[in-house]
């Protein structure tokens, strides 16, 4: 079997072991019409070992119960966990923890609720169904899920939009008009109940779909203005409730809130568990507004019958499907969206992992469950997610704990909070928005950062401020998408060069200790290559290598053409000469006698190739030529090509050859050599593909099989070859031993043989 010296990265012959090692380089034809063949069964020893771990995951699984233990374990995490659980280490931080966050859940979830424009039971139904599912599901030891305010005001814009409080309004006594709130509260509960529950399913069925890279194309930016735009509108739906009281009675609550949270951060590593102020004003300001019967004395609205109790699960109603299939996709990409990226943030700081797909599932699980129970779309709160860590929470043990002092209130204690004023509650969402509030010191990072992600940024702001929730997030994920577009339609091109002494390669223009090889040109793109950005890649490997071929080309064809007519213009001479010169007996030479001047001998030159005058070049022709021999291209960050970008670098490369030539100093013709003579392929400037991924190997080779000897495994490899073949390149064109013509016709001709001149001396 034909090898070839260092071209061509191949895998190795079936019948030879795999080796951990690199396989050795063998002939490139044979190996990938090997690679080209479709196996319908997997054998390690079919391709090298880092290849064939991908086919091996493919092969189908047979049914038993170690396969069955497996997926309950995937999609059941706490049968893995739960066994495990080191009871005397964690136990009392998880009980701690867990009253922390079920105190936290209490205002919250009656807050939520009112501004999902629900009755408040529902947020405390929230706080304690799905909490409880997310248990057995999740896979976050932090994340505290249940009622988020961004969520809340999604499905309250979704509320106030389809059943607003003017569909329901009667009238009393036949001239005074009043909205019949328990209608009201009813239809809506039926609506948000078919949100949550096609929430879940489209949650489930991504999850299970193993499309949990979605939450990729929302950027953290993206997210961070999102929710911040969202956090306004919460803020502006609240002052309804804050100002339909008294400034001057209760904007002394609002004044005082920051107190407290300033001493939960500053005492954080002194208290046991954070001071539950908003509890505290919940009780102080209930026990105020029943003394002193704020709703029946100044008409201040309140939260009203808190039923007791759990409510037995109702099916949802499915016409409302086809009215909010949008917003329920969308309210589970941001759910499953601040969920993961929470979990993330805890997973690395403890050093855990967070399965994003089983993410998807648990969540989806917890809202499409909770939908049956009159619950409202959940997520993950931050604030009750730093809590739970911060308090001692270990494991999701804590979250059970938080759900069962929820049940306790249901139960027992919701029916006190009948006389809460609704101003606390928009109170209580306000204040939790301070930390998104504070997004807006983003603004001023990226700016120094990164202008792409700033205007990213920005524009979901205000797309998510000035349109409706739903159609603000579609449109900045669309203006995620195109700033991607750009950014691989305009990457950073550069030439490298060597580092001294060792084989990296960097940046000429930024590292100045990098120095280009002679004669070489290695070309770096930060981008991959498709049909968008290919065009520029040409234009930039033109600018960078310092040759405008088209340019060249042009002078090339002009010169050409004038030395055309030049020959033809001395070939009529030749013709005249020829008429009036006696014929000799030698049929080659023939002497003309000159009665003023020596004798002077026509040559006749045979037609055969091997005479033929030399082929003109660009150093010939008087037109500059490049100062190198080789160009690389690294394709490292490339991920993929296109069949379009391939046939425009093809087509490049055939520009380059029409220079004929002009690639090889000392050379007449210089000639690219695959494994054997009948790979010879016209390559005036040599193309050598460097540290490219298998695929784009297959890729070259399904559409241009000749190129295949043009690849090799690193830069500094290339580097290398070029430099031998350099040296080894004879001096000039008199000495150098043409390439014989390949079998098919295709390919260089035979160097031309320079005539020698006949010594005339012998002849006079």
């Amino acid at each position: 079997m034909d090898t070839v010296q260092t071209q061509g990265l191949v895998p190795p012959s079936p019948h030879t072991r795999v080796r951990t090692r690199p396989p050795a380089w063998v002939d490139t034809k044979l190996q990938w019409m090997k690679l080209g063949s479709h196996r319908t069964h997997c054998s390690p020893t079919d391709v090298p070992e880092p290849l064939c771990s991908a086919p091996l995951r493919l092969c189908p699984h047979r049914c038993s119960a170690s396969t069955a233990k497996s997926l309950l374990f995937r999609f059941l995490p706490v049968l893995r966990w739960l066994p495990r659980y080191p009871l005397k280490d964690w136990l009392l931080g998880d009980i701690t923890s867990g009253f922390s966050v079920g105190i936290m859940h209490l205002p919250q979830g009656l807050a939520y609720a009112l501004l999902a424009g629900l009755p408040p039971v529902t947020g405390l139904y929230s706080s304690f169904y799905p909490v409880f599912l997310y248990f057995f599901f999740g896979t976050s030891r932090h994340n505290s899920v249940g009622p988020f305010a961004v969520i809340s005001v999604m499905i309250g814009s979704l509320t106030d939009s389809l059943l607003p409080s003017e569909d329901f309004l009667e009238s009393i006594n036949g001239s005074n008009m009043t909205v019949n709130e328990e209608r009201r509260d009813a239809a809506r509960v039926e609506l948000v109940a078919t949100i949550t529950v096609l929430t879940g399913i489209f949650q489930v069925a991504l999850g299970l779909l193993q499309f949990g890279f979605v939450v990729t194309y929302l950027s953290d930016p993206l997210v961070r203005g999102y929710t911040t735009a969202a956090s306004v509108h919460v803020l502006i739906s609240q002052l309804k409730n804050v100002f339909g009281v008294s400034l001057g009675e209760h904007s002394g609550p609002l004044s005082l809130f920051p107190i407290p949270c300033c001493l939960n951060h500053k005492f954080a590593s002194k208290l046991p568990m954070p001071i539950p102020i908003e509890l505290i004003t919940i009780i102080i300001s209930t026990g105020i507004s029943y003394g002193v019967n704020l709703n029946a004395k100044f008409g201040i609205s309140v939260v009203g019958d808190i039923p007791s109790g759990l409510k037995p699960p109702v099916v949802p109603n499915v016409s409302y499907f086809g009215q909010v299939v949008g917003n329920a996709f969308a309210i589970a990409v941001v759910g499953y969206a601040i969920c993961i990226s929470l979990g993330k943030i805890f997973a690395l700081k403890h050093g855990y992992k967070v399965d994003s797909n089983q993410e998807l599932i648990a969540l989806g699980l917890s809202n499409f469950l909770g939908g049956f129970f009159q619950c409202f779309a959940i997520s993950c709160s931050m604030s009750r997610s730093l809590v739970q860590e911060s308090t001692g929470g270990n494991s999701q043990v804590a979250g059970v704990i938080a759900s069962l002092v929820i049940l306790v209130t249901i139960l027992k204690i919701g029916e006190l909070f009948r006389d809460l004023p609704k101003a606390i509650l928009s109170a209580i969402i306000i204040i939790n928005l301070h930390g998104m509030f504070k997004q807006f010191k983003d603004i001023r990072m990226l700016w120094k950062s990164n202008r792409v992600d700033l205007t990213v940024w920005i524009v979901t702001f205000m797309a998510t401020l000035m349109l409706n929730l739903d159609i603000g997030l579609g449109a900045s994920v669309a203006f995620g998408l195109l700033t991607v577009i750009f950014r691989t339609q305009l990457p950073h091109y550069s030439m490298l060069g060597r580092i001294p002494d060792t084989d990296v390669y960097r940046d000429v223009a930024q590292y100045q200790m990098a120095q280009e090889v002679p004669g070489v040109k290695i070309f770096h793109s930060s981008s991959t290559l498709y049909f968008a950005n290919v065009e520029l890649y040409a234009e930039a490997l033109k600018k960078k290598s310092g040759i405008n071929v088209d340019r060249l080309i042009e002078k090339k064809k002009k010169a050409l053409k004038k030395l055309k007519k030049q020959q033809k213009k001395a070939e009529k001479e030749m013709a005249k000469r020829k008429k009036v010169l006696p014929c000799r007996s030698d049929p080659a030479t023939h002497m003309q006698d000159g009665h003023n001047g020596p004798a002077v001998a026509v040559i006749e030159l045979s037609g055969e190739e091997d005479s033929a005058p030399p082929a003109p070049t660009l150093r010939t022709l008087g037109l500059p030529q490049p100062s190198f021999h080789t160009v690389i291209l690294d394709f490292s960050p490339v991920s993929f090509v296109d069949t379009v970008s391939i046939k425009i670098l093809k087509n490049v490369r055939e520009r380059q050859g029409e220079l004929g030539g002009a690639g090889a100093p000392g050379r007449a013709s210089p000639w690219r050599r695959g494994g054997g003579p009948d790979d010879c392929r016209p390559s005036p400037l040599p193309w050598w593909n460097v540290s490219c991924r298998l695929q784009i190997f297959r890729d070259f080779h399904e559409i241009e099989v000749d190129v295949l000897h043009c690849f090799f495994p690193s830069v500094h490899a290339a580097a290398e070859h070029a430099r031998r073949e350099q040296r080894s390149a004879p001096v000039s064109a008199s000495t150098h031993r043409p390439h014989p013509r390949p079998r098919d016709g295709w390919g260089p001709p035979r160097e031309p043989r320079v005539p020698q001149q006949p010594d005339l001396s012998t002849r006079m």
